[in-house]
Parts: structure tokens; C-alpha cells; sequence
């Protein structure tokens, strides 16, 4: 019997975390952390014994991906992980990073509940910087290449193919045999926009038995890039001319690089005015480097950036801020300045200081290019909130704001059914990966155009295929 428990990503965006069971081996697929309304669910035990996974396949090095994997772990896990190279890099820097967050975090919160007398009643971080070390020292990492077969054990056999999502991202095909015949089942991580800024585009799934497919943006088509890029030099141009600010809360990885990418090429055209960058995030600095690492994975332009004068990001106006003290210098900046920071939904990280800063003041603008999650600081901007909350202090919202979701690393409902309709012999689609109402409309369209069987996965479900 073969089955698929989903235990994360079901009806929701993040905590991405699969078993696909085949006879007597269980194959994780992901161990990602919950975010925004479902945060909470990090805390709690793993609804499964994590010592019986005999193998941990990472679609790519997001948090919402990777994000639990110490703790996977700490609570049994003694298997082997597969991922590719790239992947298994963002994946270190990311995990780190996490683990001093919650040790900051858990620090800050201490501090109060001592003055309290309730220290008691904390909750200990989910994992520590040990921890961490000891994912990547302690357990066996293998590194496939793309587009290659490579057999895990008797009777499966698994590839990796290019999912243009982020850099060493990949969806996962398995094959196995079952009743005397072979079938396949992909697995699609997160699936590439296919914007051509930072990555190759997405490489075609040929043929599948079963897709379980995120659904991320299924309600929705993204702007076109032309019109984003055009969007998003206007609000860059427009507000450095009348002396104000922009703040751009983004992801470490991907958007960073895709926003340093736009920049390099404004200032290169002579298109982008005098003005001071600052890359505030030690995270996005070293995601930045591991980028430029594996250069020859990037796209054309990159390679043309490279070619041109040896740097795939870096430009003239651009500092890295990698100290608390440097961040804090940027607060002595009066206006034309460009603030990148995380984090990308503005649930932490340097991103607040800058806020605090500077959200009340109406010539500065506010950029999302991200996914803004329910439950995030950054959602409920995006939604239209008049004050917000930071660090214990209400304040006014009145810089320009202004959401470009052409940006995204996710493909839209239009690309994604685009490549699935070209996937052969498909039996039946399971949605994972999205919001719900999104996935009603995602399995409508689906059922619509390709005629086959759609199906929104629930918590805990366990599937026979």
C-alpha cells in the first residue's frame, strides 16, 4: 500500500511536511515551519515518531520548508537527508539564523517574565545554534544533480528537476512499483515564476502519475514583469526625487537578489536617481554571497552582469549593514535612501527599527514584493491598517504603500495549470501549499481545464494512492 500524510502546508501556506509511505520505508518530504496564524503549531511534538522517517527529501532552503528540521532531529529523526548542494547552503545560513532569532527572542521574553516571577511558564526555542551545527555535522546530507535517476532503495528511484523557485530549488519525482507496474508521484516544492531576473525558468515534468502541487497563488494571475518592473521603478524614482525614503521588507533569498538585480540595472541605465542603498540583513548578505557562488545556476542576466565588470549584485551606491551599530547608523539618513531588510512578511528582524522610523512619515513609501501571510505585521499593512504596533508603541501609518505581487517567486494559477497540463498520464492532482479559499478556486479551474481528479489535502490525511 502506498500512502501520503501530510502533517503541514494543508490548507495553509507554510509548515510544509510530507510522508510519502512506500511498503516498509517512510520518506519525508520536507520539514518546514509554521508561520503567521499557525505559528503556535511549531511548539507542539511532531504528530508522528520522527525515529520511523527513514529518509528527509528538501524541496529548497525556505524557512516554511526547513524550518523544523532540528527539531526533526532532537525528537529521533536518524535518517539521511537529501537536497541539492545549493539548497543544503541556504538551508545552514537560514536555520541559523532562526536559532538566534528564537534565542533573542527567548532572551527579551525572560527578561520581563523575571521581573514577573513567571519565568516558569517560558517556552524553551524550538532549537539552538548547536542544534544546528548539529543537523549538518551529525546527520548523512546527499547532494543530487538535476535531471539525473538515482535509486534510494530496492524498488525507488528518485530525480530532482529544477523548479526556478529559488536557487537549488526542485520539485521531486519518485518512482516506484506498484501491482507490477511502475508509477511516479512529484512532489513540487514551490513551482517558479518564471521572470527570468535571477533563474533559469522551471524545467517541464514530462509524466506523473500523482501531483501534489503547491497552490500558493492558484485564485489569481500575477502582473506581467514588464509592468512590475515599470511599477516598481516609478514608486523607487518618484519618491528619491521628492527626498523621502523607500523601505522594502524582503526575503533573505530570491527577492533580495531579484531587487539588487533591478537596482544594479537602473543605476548601470543612468535611470536611478542619487540615492544611498543599504542591504540591511546579515542573512540576505550571505544568501547574496552563496548566489553568486553558483553564478553558472543564475540566469542570463546575471551571467551578463558577471561578464560586464565581475559583480552579479554589487554596485556602487550599495552598502552591506551587517552590524546592529551600522543598521542604526541608517537612522541618520534623512531621505533618499533605499532600506532592504527582513523580514519579508515583517514578523521580526531589522525591518521594524525601520518602520518605526519612518511608517509615519508621508513622503516615505513602503514596497511589499513578497507573500504577506495571515496573521503577519506585514498582512495587515497590506490590508489597509492605520496604525500598527511595533515594539509595544502605536504608530500612525502614513507613508505611501504599495504591493507588487508580479515579484513573486510563485508561479500563478495561469503558469501553474500551464505546467500541469503538460504532465502525461496525471491521475489525480492533491493541493497542498495555499490558502483555502484559494485552493477551492485553484481545484475549480483545474477540474475545468484539464479534466482530472483535484483534491485539497487535509491535516493529517492519509491518502492511499
Amino acid at each position: 500500500m502506498i500512502t501520503v500524510q501530510s502533517y503541514g502546508a494543508t490548507q495553509e501556506v507554510t509548515g510544509s511536511c510530507h510522508i510519502l509511505h512506500i511498503d516498509n520505508k517512510k520518506i519525508m518530504i520536507d520539514c518546514g515551519m509554521f508561520q503567521g496564524e499557525e505559528e503556535q503549531n511549531n511548539e507542539q511534538p511532531f504528530e508522528f515518531n520522527p525515529s520511523e522517517i527513514d529518509y528527509l527529501f528538501i524541496t529548497h532552503g525556505h524557512l516554511d520548508h526547513v524550518g523544523r528540521i532540528p527539531k526533526l532531529i532532537n525528537e529521533g529523526f536518524k535518517g539521511t537527508i537529501y537536497t541539492t548542494m545549493a539548497t543544503m547552503d541556504l538551508a545552514y545560513i537560514i536555520l541559523m539564523d532562526s536559532a538566534k532569532i528564537m534565542s533573542e527572542d527567548f532572551q527579551t521574553h525572560y527578561k520581563k517574565a523575571l521581573r514577573k516571577n513567571k519565568t516558569k511558564k517560558l517556552k524553551k526555542p524550538l532549537y539552538s545554534t548547536l542544534d544546528v551545527e548539529k543537523t549538518f555535522t551529525q546527520r548523512e546530507w546527499i547532494n543530487p544533480e538535476y535531471d539525473v535517476y538515482y535509486n534510494l532503495c530496492a524498488g525507488i528511484n528518485f530525480r530532482f528537476r529544477n523548479a526556478g523557485h529559488i536557487l537549488g530549488s526542485a520539485f521531486i519525482e519518485f518512482s516506484y512499483i506498484q501491482d507490477g507496474d511502475s508509477k511516479t508521484i512529484v512532489f513540487s516544492g514551490d513551482i517558479g515564476n518564471n521572470n527570468h531576473l535571477v533563474l533559469p525558468n522551471l524545467q517541464k515534468c514530462s509524466q506523473a502519475d500523482y501531483l501534489y502541487i503547491e497552490s500558493t497563488y492558484g485564485n489569481r494571475e500575477h502582473q506581467n514583469m514588464k509592468k512590475t518592473l515599470k511599477e516598481f521603478q516609478k514608486v523607487i524614482i518618484n519618491t528619491l526625487e521628492k527626498k523621502g525614503n523607500v523601505l522594502i521588507p524582503s526575503f533573505a533569498i530570491e527577492r533580495t537578489q531579484e531587487i539588487l538585480c533591478i537596482l544594479k540595472e537602473m543605476y548601470d541605465n543612468k535611470e536611478l536617481p542619487k540615492c544611498k542603498i543599504y542591504l540591511d540583513s546579515p542573512m540576505a548578505t550571505k544568501a547574496t554571497q552563496i548566489y553568486k557562488k553558483y553564478a553558472p545556476q543564475l540566469s542570463q542576466q546575471c551571467q551578463e552582469n558577471l561578464q560586464k565588470d565581475g559583480e552579479v549584485f554589487h554596485f556602487e551606491p550599495l552598502t552591506y549593514t551587517l552590524t546592529p551599530e551600522a543598521s542604526r547608523g541608517i537612522n541618520d539618513i534623512k531621505s533618499r535612501a533605499i532600506i532592504i531588510a527582513g523580514s519579508g512578511m515583517c514578523n521580526g528582524g531589522r525591518i521594524l527599527h525601520h518602520f518605526k522610523h519612518r511608517i509615519w512619515n508621508k513622503k516615505n513609501a513602503i514596497i511589499f514584493v513578497g507573500f504577506q501571510a495571515q496573521g503577519t505585521l506585514g498582512r495587515e499593512i497590506v490590508e489597509g491598517a492605520k496604525w500598527v504596533n511595533i515594539y509595544g508603541e502605536d504608530i500612525i501609518v502614513k507613508a505611501s504603500i504599495h504591493t507588487i505581487n508580479g515579484f513573486s517567486a510563485h508561479a500563478d494559477q495561469k503558469k501553474l495549470i500551464k505546467w500541469v497540463a503538460k504532465i502525461k498520464k496525471l491521475k489525480k492532482i492533491f493541493l497542498i501549499h495555499g490558502e483555502k479559499e484559494s485552493q477551492k478556486i485553484f481545484q475549480k479551474k483545474l477540474i475545468k481545464e484539464l479534466q482530472t481528479k483535484v483534491k485539497i489535502v487535509s491535516y493529517k490525511e492519509k491518502i492511499e494512492l
